[in-house]
């Protein structure tokens, strides 16, 4: 089972690094490193501390910015061609399709059940998660309000794997 740990440090009530480094044990994946807010030069800085810790436990560091890990990611609206592999936030089947064709590396598709991290929108539940992972053929990893008894369902419904952010920062 693949999952990718999406960091929130606002969601973090004790040492931020410190739970990266806990994350990290438990072997995902991948490490989204999701600090949109920080500004360019903090992100750096913090990417920076974050990629030893990825490495010496063999995880995937995604990064919002280029270079700054293994992959960069990009929401679909961002999409532009960058010099490394890159994976896509989507949306829609049609984002999918289009991110493939740019030459993603996978996508993450949701928000798929409901989650606080996007109260009031209503969730695009497995039947879209079905209908991306029919659509490409890059790995799609489910995201948007995955738990331990759901994560199984999106895996039925297609998806290489799953993201998950409260599970860990919370």
């Amino acid at each position: 089972m693949k999952e990718i740990i999406v960091t929130n440090r606002a969601l973090c009530s004790g040492d931020f690094m410190q739970q990266i480094e806990k994350a990290l044990q438990s072997k995902p994946w991948g490490l989204l490193l999701r600090e949109k807010d920080l500004a360019p030069a903090q992100y750096a800085e913090l990417a920076a501390r974050v990629a030893p810790l990825c490495r010496a436990h063999g995880v995937r560091l995604i990064a919002y910015q280029p270079h700054a890990g293994d992959f960069v990611h990009m929401p679909f609206s961002q999409v532009k061609p960058v010099s490394q592999l890159f994976s896509v936030s989507v949306h829609s089947v049609e984002e999918a399709i289009a991110a493939q064709a740019l030459g993603t590396a996978f996508v993450i598709a949701g928000h798929i059940f409901a989650t606080q991290s996007k109260p009031g929108l209503p969730p695009r539940g497995l039947d879209f998660l079905h209908a991306v992972c029919d659509s490409v053929t890059v790995p799609v990893f489910a995201i948007g309000g995955i738990t331990d008894e759901n994560a199984q369902a999106c895996l039925a419904a297609g998806a290489a794997g799953f993201c998950r952010m409260s599970a860990w920062f919370k």
